[in-house]
């Protein structure tokens, strides 16, 4: 996918748990982790909402687009 996901450099910089993140946003574990690995093909704007508030930060520092 030419999408990449950059969640495990915003929670580095927010010292933040993947667990901590889910527990605030209210999504599961799973769900977090697989957009974390890049393995998910949609995502909620209300999710991404919460994560970007949660982390301080904007859309577009969580998805980059990169072509092949």
């Amino acid at each position: 996918m030419a999408i990449r996901i950059n969640l495990d450099i915003e929670l580095a910089r927010n010292k933040m748990s993947l667990t901590e993140l889910s527990a605030r946003v209210g999504v599961s574990m799973t769900n977090l982790s697989l957009l974390k690995t890049g393995k998910v093909k949609a995502i909620r704007f209300s999710t991404l909402e919460a994560i970007c508030r949660e982390l301080n930060c904007q859309p577009g520092d969580l998805m980059v687009y990169e072509p092949k």
